[in-house]
């Protein structure tokens, strides 16, 4: 599909859900930046490809962070989005990523702290001010000083997987927020690989799986 310039590819559509891979470095929403934004490709694509006039629904009911690429469900229906926030909420909704870290870790474990975040400065810190986060992991394998992580989000926190292993020194390959060893120009190791869920009308459980970006330092996977 290509809308505004932007390809995007389409995992799943019906007349409830639009399931697609997120680009890297797109907003996943309009932001003070004001560079094309994820939300509204889609709905100018849906208003072109269906003939729709006036503006077109389509709802936003989880975020990926800018630089992060990955799937994404978007709602076509407000009924259809109030079930798969209620899913969000109960923790029916599965999100698993992959990432890059720098260092050696044990094979899995569970992180759990409190995030707090400093609107004004976009930052994301361990504080008990701030909401529960948790996240389970599994090593995948070890490339020298870097480990590729397989990630289940158990809560949805802005910056969450950055936050929590940048401040156990375990820090996202390329981020150029949380890492003070990323060089610039380097793109964060952190994609979203998998997403499940049940459908909003069917009941029917639906997963979508990514394969992992082919690009630096992921290339270093065969």
């Amino acid at each position: 599909m290509v809308g505004l310039r932007v390809m995007i590819n389409i995992l799943y559509e019906d007349n409830h859900l639009l399931v697609v891979e997120k680009p890297i470095n797109m907003p996943v929403q309009a932001d003070c930046s004001h560079d094309l934004d994820l939300l509204s490709v889609l709905k100018n694509d849906l208003k072109k490809r269906y003939h729709k006039p006036g503006n077109v629904y389509l709802g936003l009911v989880h975020r990926l962070d800018r630089p992060v690429g990955g799937v994404m469900v978007f709602a076509k229906t407000s009924k259809a989005a109030g079930r798969l926030s209620e899913q969000i909420r109960t923790h029916v909704f599965q999100k698993e990523y992959h990432a890059i870290v720098l260092g050696s870790l044990e094979k899995e474990g569970r992180l759990v702290d409190h995030l707090w975040k400093d609107p004004k400065e976009n930052r994301v810190t361990v504080d008990p001010r701030g909401k529960e986060a948790i996240l389970e992991y599994q090593v995948m394998s070890q490339v020298g000083q870097l480990t590729m992580v397989k990630i289940e989000l158990k809560t949805g926190r802005s910056h969450q997987i950055r936050v929590q292993f940048a401040s156990r020194n375990h820090p996202l390959y390329g981020d150029q927020r949380y890492n003070k060893h990323a060089k610039v120009g380097q793109q964060i190791a952190l994609f979203a690989s998998k997403l499940c869920f049940i459908h909003p009308v069917t009941k029917e459980k639906m997963c979508f799986t990514l394969p992992l970006p082919k690009r630096e330092p992921w290339n270093l996977w065969k």
